[in-house]
């Protein structure tokens, strides 16, 4: 599959507005997280990206995606062109105030029977909007999910805590050295220029929000809210993942209400960049079934 770049994301206009849009209501919000829409189809679909990128990391599964559904991609804010004055640490102090913006972007474009694609992080913010607003989603994709990343007794989470903090300080210390270094420890040794790619969307995000956002991150620990999700999910795992071994998606598995556990052949942390092929197939089975 080609690299559609960044073209395919110049043609969209912001979605829900009138005319220009700029003296709608609800425009705050689509600016805030940079809301764009494509695709002419029935189902809507939102893709809730990771840690450190933007909508344009989506670049592989945009353009077949919106062949056959309505594609709503965003950024958080702090990323990508969202609106960096609207950074609230106190609101981002949870996975739950991201979860909130993807809430209010579905009730701004007025959407119904949404499904949400997350990625990493992604995937718990994903997963904390559905049970937000369970009217609003009908299903929910988690791409190399974990609900907490740190080991606790009887749970495998990949990361010592002491492993966590000496990441969090290195990513203060020097974050363009860290983020190709966790980059690269992401896609893992076979992928040497995915790992550069996803180097650079880490290093266009705004760094303080970053760092911000990496603490929160590693140190949320969802496990209490996944029984509460009780909207049909898929998990897509990778092999030799670093980040979300085998052990999480198991947990997963056993903990979700209605869940579909699919073992993707590709390696590391990021399947839409190195297998999106097979990432594509594995969605469009499950929104098929």
């Amino acid at each position: 599959m080609q690299n559609s770049g960044s073209s395919v994301f110049d043609t969209f206009a912001y979605a829900g507005a009138d005319g220009d849009g700029r003296d709608h209501p609800n425009h705050e919000v689509l600016k805030r997280n940079n809301v764009r829409v494509i695709g002419e189809g029935k189902t809507p679909i939102i893709l809730c990206h990771g840690f450190g990128c933007n909508q344009q990391i989506w670049h592989y599964l945009a353009t077949p995606l919106a062949a056959r559904h309505q594609l709503i991609l965003f950024d958080h804010v702090g990323a990508g062109e969202s609106d960096v004055s609207a950074y609230d640490s106190k609101k981002y102090s949870t996975l739950g105030g991201y979860a909130q913006d993807i809430v209010e972007i579905c009730q701004v474009l007025k959407l119904q029977e949404v499904v949400i694609v997350g990625h990493s992080v992604g995937a718990m913010i994903a997963m904390l909007a559905a049970i937000q607003a369970p009217e609003q989603f009908s299903k929910v994709i988690m791409l190399a999910p974990s609900p907490c990343y740190v080991n606790e007794p009887g749970y495998y989470g990949g990361f010592d805590q002491e492993d966590v903090q000496q990441l969090l300080q290195l990513m203060e210390a020097d974050y363009t050295g860290w983020a190709y270094m966790f980059a690269g420890l992401l896609m893992g040794p076979d992928n040497h220029s995915l790992g550069e790619e996803l180097a650079k969307y880490f290093c266009d995000t705004d760094s303080t929000i970053a760092k911000h956002f990496a603490r929160v991150a590693f140190l949320s620990d969802n496990r209490s809210e996944v029984p509460q999700l009780l909207t049909n999910t898929l998990l897509l795992q990778c092999q030799q993942d670093a980040v979300a071994p085998e052990e999480v998606g198991a947990y997963l598995l056993e903990h979700l209400h209605e869940a579909k556990l699919v073992q993707l052949q590709t390696t590391g942390h990021c399947p839409h960049l190195s297998a999106p092929l097979e990432t594509l197939a594995a969605i469009e089975a499950f929104l098929a079934a």
